[in-house]
């Protein structure tokens, strides 16, 4: 099979990403952490294959994740953690508006608006 008739595997755990709302990557990509240049070399991987990242997610559609060790909210910044879940979460929700649309969509609409202003800068 061709790779790209292969979906996008999960570099964790090997299953399909199969949803845009799953995907560790655009999640990254919608909130600006990763340079549109770039989208389609990286490896993809579900967002709770990411618990670091997904720890910060707080949307009554998305179980809560908890990780514990060095990287664990609680460990962590108190204000850091309140910015991150802000934009994580805000990005979470950016996939459930992407994937709620139908018909072609622009991939470089899909990041909240600083980021695009971010990637457009340069």
């Amino acid at each position: 099979m061709a790779k790209c008739d292969e979906g996008y595997l999960c570099e964790v755990c090997g299953n399909d990403v199969a949803s845009i709302v799953d995907s560790d990557l655009y999640l990254r990509y919608v909130i600006g952490e990763l340079d549109p240049e770039v989208l389609h070399t990286r490896p993809e991987r579900h967002i709770r294959c990411n618990p670091v990242m997904a720890q910060f997610i707080e949307h009554p559609g998305f179980d809560a994740v908890a990780v514990e060790g060095d990287f664990a909210k609680a460990g962590l910044d108190d204000g850091y953690c309140a910015a991150r879940t802000k934009l994580v979460t805000r990005g979470y929700e950016r996939l459930l508006e992407i994937a709620a649309t139908e018909g072609d969509r622009d991939v470089t609409m899909y990041p909240l608006p600083e980021a695009i202003a971010k990637y457009r800068s340069g």
